[in-house]
């Protein structure tokens, strides 16, 4: 099993939570979460006074899949949140030892 972790802009999120969905990967967690890349933030004038906005608003999508899915899900991701721009995200592959049904106790692959 692994854990698909995605950092997208929030802007995209209703395109790639569609994507996963009409793919069979309905069941996620979204999280909103700020942090900034590479570029270090933005940096806006307003009324003539320059400010940089250092961590950016983003979306955290965590997909647990089984490990011949992965780069299904990982291409599904990448062509819905990419719009060309710097800042478009990032995603992560993570192992992901073993999962647990809460209510029924049941572990492994079956869970997911």
């Amino acid at each position: 099993m692994k854990m698909v972790v995605a950092i997208i802009r929030d802007s995209r999120l209703e395109a790639v939570t569609q994507a996963l969905g009409e793919a069979g990967f309905g069941s996620m967690t979204v999280t909103e979460v700020r942090g900034r890349g590479e570029q270090r933030g933005i940096r806006q004038q307003y009324r003539g006074a320059e400010y940089v906005i250092d961590l950016l608003p983003r979306i955290r999508v965590e997909v647990a899949v089984h490990d011949s899915a992965v780069e299904r899900v990982v291409d599904l991701v990448c062509e819905a949140a990419r719009t060309g721009e710097p800042g478009d995200g990032k995603v992560f592959v993570q192992p992901l030892d073993d999962a647990v049904r809460v209510r029924t106790r049941e572990r492994g692959d079956g869970v997911l």
